[in-house]
């Protein structure tokens, strides 16, 4: 691990291989422990960059204004690239989609897994099966959160726990008790948001883009890959991946890692 200076924060990242780079951009729900099954694969073509975006894992959080996207800019420069191929999952994904439509020369090409988009609304559909799921838990209770958010987004709606590794599990749920504490002392920063955001903005996304799912996720995961591949110009939408919901990375690795090592340039 190694922590470098990006617009005044220190952030952790961990780096491998030589070629053309790549920064792996984790989900809300984890940190960039999350790709531990990418990291040697990629390597041998690509100059790998796992990345806490800033506040998560060992990344810091100063009190003063960010932007991740904007960070994710700043990892270029302090690392001297001038555009690297952004691979982000969940809100990875979405900090990837809007890192390309603020800074669109500094991103080769975008691979997005089970993304979320910036200014996109979940259906009633999904807020019902969170409700089904998930219910009413004391958001500063961590444990009880993690768990519940564990069910909804790595089990997903449509499987039951003892459908899914326990070793994910307890990884996930681990990943997800601290990416939680993150987000609660991110709630006391001012974090800038992209204006306008992405879901209006797809078809300006006009660098290559591989869009992934898995079958097991939320509806409206696989309805925004939908939407991206419908609307990205450059877009591939992969089919769906058997038994395998938000977490696809780390639930797959092999069905991920093998058309990322075609896709990236």
């Amino acid at each position: 691990m190694t922590k470098i200076q990006v617009n005044g924060a220190l952030l952790a990242y961990d780096e491998a291989g030589t070629g053309s780079p790549v920064v792996l951009l984790h989900a809300g729900i984890a940190d960039r422990r999350m790709w531990r099954d990418q990291i040697a694969p990629l390597a041998t073509r690509h100059r790998v960059i796992s990345v806490d975006l800033r506040g998560y894992g060992e990344s810091e959080l100063p009190p003063s204004a960010f932007a991740h996207h904007d960070d994710v800019v700043g990892l270029l420069d302090a690392l001297g690239l001038a555009s690297a191929a952004l691979v982000g999952c969940s809100f990875g994904g979405a900090v990837a989609i809007d890192t390309a439509l603020a800074h669109p020369h500094r991103v080769s090409a975008l691979a997005l897994l089970g993304t979320a988009v910036s200014g996109h609304e979940w259906s009633e559909q999904t807020n019902e099966l969170w409700e089904n799921l998930v219910g009413d838990v004391d958001p500063e209770d961590f444990a009880a959160t993690a768990a519940g958010e564990v069910r909804f987004w790595v089990v997903g709606p449509e499987r039951e726990p003892t459908d899914v590794d326990p070793e994910l599990v307890a990884f996930a749920t681990e990943m997800d008790e601290r990416a939680l504490a993150a987000e609660l002392a991110l709630s006391a920063v001012d974090v800038a948001e992209l204006d306008p955001p992405a879901i209006g903005r797809l078809t300006e996304l006009t660098m290559p883009v591989l869009v992934a799912a898995g079958a097991a996720d939320v509806p409206d995961i696989r309805h925004l890959a939908d939407r991206i591949a419908a609307e990205a110009p450059q877009a591939v939408r992969l089919p769906d991946v058997p038994n395998a919901a938000h977490l696809l990375p780390l639930e797959r690795p092999t069905q991920i890692n093998t058309p990322l090592l075609t896709f990236l340039p």
